[in-house]
């Protein structure tokens, strides 16, 4: 009888985004809570997937609805809504833990399309890993590292408008990364992720990638439009062995300015500066 209620509910919400509805229905939100805290209740990962199933399917429609952009829900914690400051674009991520600690990772990228155009959607699916993203190569739909992006922010490359974006990765149960990487669009929609625009140094990378203990928290976030402020990371204890996974903050922390299209690495950044 409960699966029954639940299906009757689920249909309600998806019709709610059909052509013939206008805005968001009430209940939407309650599905995908309903949703979510069915799969925090069970431990069975077949039965995860099939309700994360449902869940893609009700945001797929929320994604292709006409107020997308401007809508937000305010009570689903387990999904991450961000919007551009120049409400270009915004990012739906969550993640879906099963039992033995892996992580799979679901994004949508909703772009503002012309004017006679409708929203361009880009879906990405992901897995944790064990090695971090490489910061040396770019990254498409199809081979997307996974991650929980929680900030963006555009910026002009050149002529190009491009998106810096803050990520999260549980890479596994002794690590975690922070990424800062860049979103940008080709002529036909199609996503790159990575860009050579971070200098530290005489080295220019395509994205920056902080691994940390699991245990431990990192800051990373934009202090302003063009200031991207991070923890300094530092071992545990005096003499641990090189190894990420026993990094942690030292009470300090870097930056990375932007300057005429690049992301300028500076250390002991003062984040009372304003650039």
């Amino acid at each position: 009888m409960k699966s029954k209620a639940f299906l009757i509910n689920l249909l309600v919400s998806l019709a709610a985004f059909s052509p013939a509805a206008h805005g968001q229905q009430p209940g939407t939100e309650d599905v995908l809570n309903n949703l979510f805290t069915r799969i925090l209740g069970t431990r069975d990962d077949d039965e995860r997937m099939r309700l994360n199933d449902s869940l893609v399917l009700v945001i797929d429609k929320y994604a292709g609805s006409g107020d997308i952009l401007t809508n937000r829900f305010e009570n689903l914690r387990y999904l991450g809504q961000i919007l551009s400051p120049d409400s270009r674009i915004k990012i739906l991520t969550w993640n879906l833990i099963l039992t033995d600690g892996t992580n799979k990772y679901f994004c949508f990228i909703i772009r503002r399309g012309g004017k006679d155009a409708g929203n361009k959607i880009t879906k990405l699916t992901g897995a944790n890993m064990d090695d971090a993203p490489r910061t040396d190569a770019t990254y498409t739909q199809d081979n997307w590292y996974g991650a929980l992006y929680y900030g963006i922010q555009p910026f002009r490359s050149g002529k190009e408008t491009c998106y810096a974006v803050l990520g999260l990765d549980f890479a596994n149960l002794q690590v975690s990364r922070k990424i800062i990487d860049v979103m940008s669009f080709g002529d036909n929609g199609e996503l790159t992720l990575g860009k050579e625009c971070f200098r530290k140094g005489d080295q220019i990378v395509l994205r920056e990638v902080f691994e940390y203990h699991a245990d431990g928290v990192m800051t990373l976030r934009f202090n302003d439009k063009k200031a991207i402020i991070f923890d300094n990371l530092a071992p545990i204890s005096a003499g641990q062995k090189y190894d990420q996974g026993y990094f942690g903050t030292e009470f300090s922390f870097n930056a990375y300015i932007l300057k005429k299209g690049f992301w300028n690495f500076v250390k002991n950044y003062d984040v009372k500066i304003k650039q």
